[in-house]
């Protein structure tokens, strides 16, 4: 069961994710400054008071962040159980032989890490190497991807091509040819690819920053 904590903590950390303060959350969502204020959290007589849904749906679309991972920061904040995923470093992720032709690792004696929540079996971790995802992501810190998960625009998304390169980016268009995805950092171009030229692309469903 979901605890009340659970819930108000992952907002708070939604927002710290996403560079905002809460108060700065509610206002890029099209709600009161003060809807996500601590003080708005208990009533006059001390009962919990909960966010609504439209609020959530409101912050994600703002975000740009999906309901899984909404639901894997929630996870996160309380006591739930932890498995160990395999950790692959960008630059290993690049090399041959460490992803089937479906995306998935292959091979043992991967590094591991502890990750609570995650329902998709498949799911692994990477870590980020560079600047190249800044300022969303930054070198040392760690995303967990998911081969299985479906890709929507918007979405961000890890594309490995026929080439060997790993990109990290958000999905902005697919098209029954090509693939367009636009730079977390601006400073990067976007890229538009062949469908051809993708070896897989995966959801990010999660970020450790």
């Amino acid at each position: 069961m979901l605890s009340h904590e659970q819930i108000w903590s992952a907002i708070d950390a939604l927002a710290q994710r996403y560079g905002f303060t809460a108060s700065g959350l509610a206002r890029k969502a099209g709600l009161d400054a003060t809807t996500f204020n601590r003080s708005k959290r208990l009533g006059p007589d001390g009962r919990e008071r909960w966010p609504s849904t439209e609020s959530i749906a409101k912050i994600l679309a703002a975000t740009g962040a999906s309901l899984d991972e909404f639901i894997s920061v929630v996870m996160a904040r309380g006591p739930a159980p932890s498995r160990t995923i395999p950790l692959i470093g960008f630059a290993q992720a690049g090399s041959g032989g460490v992803f089937d032709d479906d995306g998935l690792p292959v091979g043992a004696g991967w590094e591991e890490v502890a990750f609570p929540g995650v329902a998709d079996e498949k799911a692994y971790a990477l870590e980020i190497a560079g600047d190249a995802m800044l300022p969303l992501y930054r070198d040392g810190d760690t995303i967990i991807v998911s081969p299985t998960a479906a890709v929507r625009r918007g979405d961000r998304v890890v594309v490995k091509t026929v080439e060997g390169e790993i990109l990290a980016k958000q999905l902005r268009r697919q098209t029954a040819k090509t693939v367009e995805l636009a730079s977390l950092n601006p400073e990067h171009p976007d890229r538009v690819l062949g469908l051809s030229e993708i070896a897989f692309m995966a959801r990010v469903i999660w970020a450790s920053q």
